[in-house]
């Protein structure tokens, strides 16, 4: 059996190498060429799947090691009979930690208290409900908007995106999908745009398309705008201008943990396996973390306290640093960057894997602490 691999797939040769003969590639690089005599395809998002990548090949079986799947045709894969799986909420705790630790950073630097403030959350699937949850636990009221879910649970809970645009913070977490009734391209445009609180922050760890960038850069000069960019319209060329303008910046890297990564391959390689009908002979491992110990300290408020405690696990100032470096390049070279940063992104580990030593007597950072999954 022969298995094409994205190279950047975490233990992508330890894992499907117990299934058959595997062959890594960059995955900008995997074509129809490479596939006519595979049997099984494992891409990321940055691979399209289709028929004009497919036809006339042997491949049977297509998985990607991602939540999002607008890189993939489903309906041809569905209509030709081949298999296929995601990783649905394989990174979705890494994606929460980065909305929180970017948000408090924010904070800290602007001099914005976030006590009494609104969390807007655009799509509540496996990372919108977690943001929820884990913003309530703080004790921020949230806002939700997520059509489809409305739609089958009733209006109950959900808001209008007009109303959650209005939030003091609007985080976005919807699939790109390109018309139909659940439309989220260009979701945030220049007439919605109107309706961002001036001094708002705003955090896209979706989908580049989902917000038209050239009519953000114009929001952002205009209304003040923290912008906190993890995805980028036209990836992974990404307009300079918008990085001159975002606060935070990195690759399309929020769900990047180590956990993130191998959950992803875990949940496709189980899938082939139950497709393959054959036995699951590798399973993952997770190395204990060496400094796994966090110190509570009060450092005067709420934002301040627990911006140091986030940024000692993951310091997003790393990825701007290096993503404003990138953005000097010409155009090319600038999106050749953007991968190389993806593909040597230094190890990141989740917040369930820190113990936090001392007192905590405030009770809804104690209970925002623990929806984070810390350690006491």
């Amino acid at each position: 059996m022969k298995i094409i691999l994205d190279e950047n797939i975490e233990n992508a040769r330890e894992a499907f190498g117990t299934l058959g003969e595997t062959f890594l590639y960059h995955g900008r690089q995997i074509t129809r060429e490479v596939l006519l005599d595979a049997d099984a395809l494992v891409v990321r998002s940055i691979t399209h799947v289709n028929r004009e990548l497919l036809e006339g090949t042997r491949v049977k079986f297509v998985g990607t090691a991602t939540i999002g799947t607008d890189h993939i045709d489903q309906a041809w894969l569905e209509e030709i009979g081949t298999g296929f799986t995601s990783a649905k909420g394989c990174n979705s705790d890494a994606v929460a930690e980065y909305v929180f630790t970017t948000m408090f950073r924010a904070a800290v630097v602007k001099g914005i208290s976030l006590a009494g403030k609104t969390i807007g959350i655009v799509g509540c699937g496996n990372i919108g409900s977690r943001v929820e949850r884990i913003g309530k636990a703080f004790g921020f009221e949230v806002v939700l908007s997520d059509p489809p879910r409305e739609r089958a649970e009733g209006s109950a809970g959900f808001s209008p995106l007009d109303e959650v645009l209005g939030c003091d913070v609007v985080t976005f977490h919807t699939p790109l999908n390109r018309g139909g009734a659940d439309n989220t391209f260009h979701l945030l445009n220049a007439e919605k745009m109107k309706l961002l609180k001036p001094g708002a922050i705003v955090i896209n760890a979706s989908r580049g398309e989902v917000i038209d960038n050239k009519a953000f850069i114009r929001a952002i000069d205009e209304k003040g705008i923290t912008a906190i960019m993890d995805v980028w319209e036209g990836e992974p060329r990404f307009m300079p201008e918008m990085l001159e303008r975002s606060f935070i910046a990195s690759p399309h890297v929020a769900g990047y943990s180590l956990e993130g990564k191998i959950n992803g391959t875990t949940m496709v390689y189980d899938a082939l396996c139950d497709f393959l009908g054959m036995e699951k002979k590798w399973r993952p491992h997770f190395p204990p973390v060496e400094e796994g110990t966090v110190t509570f300290r009060d450092e005067g408020g709420f934002e301040k306290t627990l911006e140091r405690i986030f940024t000692s696990v993951y310091e997003p100032g790393n990825d701007t640093e290096l993503m404003r470096e990138a953005s000097y390049l010409n155009d090319p070279e600038r999106g050749a960057r953007f991968d190389e940063l993806r593909k040597y992104y230094p190890l990141r580990r989740e917040f369930n894997n820190y113990t936090i030593k001392g007192d905590i007597s405030a009770p809804l950072i104690k209970a925002g602490l623990e929806a984070l999954r810390f350690r006491f």
